[in-house]
């Protein structure tokens, strides 16, 4: 059955991918995007000639562009079946190198973001009694890495939406899933899509040469491993695709998709839920 599917930050990457997808897929998709007659009107273009695909300018950043944007597609489709909060910026630098307007830039895109566009849709899916969110994270949502601290900690928050969404909503049908995707060549970890990075140069250099080795010696690991393990970012849109297509009420909580971990992702995820369980049951 067709479905009314809303996809932030489609302009690159994986976003784009997932309107393609689902477009061919024969889902009704609204392609969210900043700057649709200006920077992205080429890919606007291209996504809008497109079946069943609507292109509509939207900012993750801006209260009255989500709410703007998220009134027309109902006003239009009658409801919002299913969100994806792709939209995303990566950052890269030590903790210490950045400036707290920098991080809070970083913020509000990958969460506060996500918040407004969940705000946003509730209300109809909530009447509904029914919807899906899909939210991307990243592989490392489980634990943490160093020079990626605060993208992470957006991340790690993402996380925390999804898990106690689930709950909030269970009462509405409303089912949140994060999906995990690991490291893939898109824009955000080639460099062809500026981040929030850290900006205190003077303190950069203070840390010296042995930290500048172990951040590029990072940097040519995860390279390394996208090309070893040939990871394909459409992996995502089809994972994508098959969370939409997935029965309700048989959907996971997290999802990963990254076949670097080799298995490992999954197995955290089991013990965590494990654990979990266990914990919560003592306060029960």
């Amino acid at each position: 059955m067709s479905k009314t599917i809303l996809i932030t930050g489609t302009s690159t990457g994986f976003g784009k991918l997932m309107a393609i997808t689902l477009s061919k897929a024969g889902h009704t998709v609204i392609a969210g995007m900043r700057g649709i007659n200006g920077k992205n009107a080429a890919v606007a273009k291209e996504l809008a000639a497109l079946p069943n695909v609507t292109v509509a300018e939207l900012d993750v950043t801006s209260d009255d562009s989500v709410n703007s944007a998220v009134a027309q597609i109902i006003s239009k489709h009658g409801k919002i079946d299913v969100l994806v909060n792709n939209a995303g910026v990566a950052g890269f630098g030590l903790l210490e190198a950045y400036t707290l307007d920098q991080i809070r830039n970083l913020f509000e895109v990958n969460f506060y973001g996500v918040i407004r566009t969940y705000q946003a849709v509730l209300p109809s899916m909530r009447k509904n009694k029914s919807g899906l969110i899909i939210n991307l994270t990243s592989g490392a949502s489980g634990h943490t890495l160093p020079f990626m601290v605060p993208y992470l900690a957006s991340k790690f928050g993402v996380e925390s939406i999804t898990e106690g969404l689930q709950d909030e909503l269970g009462q509405y049908g409303i089912e949140n899933v994060s999906i995990q995707p690991g490291v893939y060549p898109t824009e955000m970890n080639t460099g062809a899509k500026t981040g929030f990075n850290a900006d205190k140069a003077d303190i950069v250099a203070e840390y010296g040469d042995a930290t500048t080795q172990q951040f590029n010696a990072l940097g040519g690991a995860l390279f390394g491993k996208m090309a070893e393990f040939k990871m394909d970012p459409q992996t995502i849109a089809d994972g994508v695709l098959q969370l939409i297509n997935m029965d309700k009420g048989t959907r996971p909580l997290r999802y990963p998709l990254d076949a670097i971990a080799q298995g490992t992702d999954v197995e955290f995820i089991k013990a965590r839920a494990e654990i979990k369980a266990k914990w919560v049951g003592k306060y029960s």
